[in-house]
């Protein structure tokens, strides 16, 4: 049963995900919101969503080990996984300056963790934690990286939607059922995988953090590999390769920050 909750869980969470977007770009659209933030907003938020997810019911629930296995482990699929992946379909040649500007970024965010990670500011029973502090650390890096890519990709007039999607503007009754159905999808769908992922590792004896490493961070993966492989496959090495890089970035910075800001996350799991 643990595993039935798990995988419709991590189904929720990709599906929620998507008609969350679908409904709230439509909606931006409708109120006149410059292309470019609406890009902004799909390409840091669309695909990091059921990390977002998780992470918080995960954080609520006390289970923060599933928090932070969760954010090391989909960041490790994301570069070798999709990345290698993407590598072996076309070959990557990044010409868009933003993904280059980007990617200093994700190594900055993985230096930041390591710091915090190794230098910790909060120890509960003599367990390194990150404390709140850290999560306001992270916070500070997620804005500074918005505002940055925000005025990078207006100083070089970039539009960072794919110029092959389209937005549909729906009708408010569909925007609306679209945002609500993600909604609803994207809260079951965390707590469902929360709820499975400790289930299945108290049946094996493992640590919350291993399930989640693995099992639950390749599931989360799942959007960052679709999109990847589709973008490689239509020879848009950008977008294959920026969509894991940013995600990484979000990870860490959102992802990772929002857990730490709402509880204590632990960072050695208990044997």
């Amino acid at each position: 049963m643990s595993y039935i909750y798990l995988i419709i869980g991590l189904a929720l969470l990709v599906k929620g995900a998507d008609f969350l977007i679908d409904g709230s770009t439509s909606l931006a659209k409708r109120f006149k919101v410059p292309s470019l933030l609406i890009g902004l907003t799909v390409v840091a938020v669309g695909t990091s969503l059921p990390e977002f997810m998780i992470n918080i019911f995960s954080a609520v629930q006390g289970q923060t080990e599933i928090a932070f296995g969760n954010v090391v482990g989909s960041n490790i699929a994301n570069t070798f996984l999709i990345l290698g992946l993407v590598a072996v379909i076309w070959p990557p040649k990044i010409a868009h300056a933003t993904v280059w500007r980007e990617i200093p970024f994700s190594l900055l965010a993985a230096a930041v963790l390591a710091i915090l990670v190794n230098i910790p500011l909060v120890t509960i029973n003599g367990v390194n934690h990150l404390g709140r502090v850290d999560g306001f650390i992270l916070y500070a890096f997620l804005f500074f990286f918005l505002f940055y890519l925000y005025r990078s990709a207006r100083s070089s007039k970039t539009d960072l939607i794919d110029e092959e999607m389209e937005i549909e503007v729906l009708t408010n009754t569909k925007t609306a059922a679209f945002i609500a159905i993600g909604i609803f999808s994207l809260y079951l769908g965390g707590t469902w995988t929360v709820d499975g992922a400790v289930a299945i590792a108290r049946g094996f004896g493992a640590s919350e953090f291993l399930i989640s490493a693995t099992i639950v961070a390749f599931g989360t993966s799942l959007p960052e590999l679709i999109t990847s492989v589709r973008a490689a496959l239509r020879n848009d090495c950008d977008l294959a390769v920026g969509n894991v890089v940013g995600s990484n970035i979000l990870n860490i910075f959102w992802v990772l920050g929002t857990a730490a800001l709402i509880a204590p996350v632990m960072l050695i799991y208990r044997s």
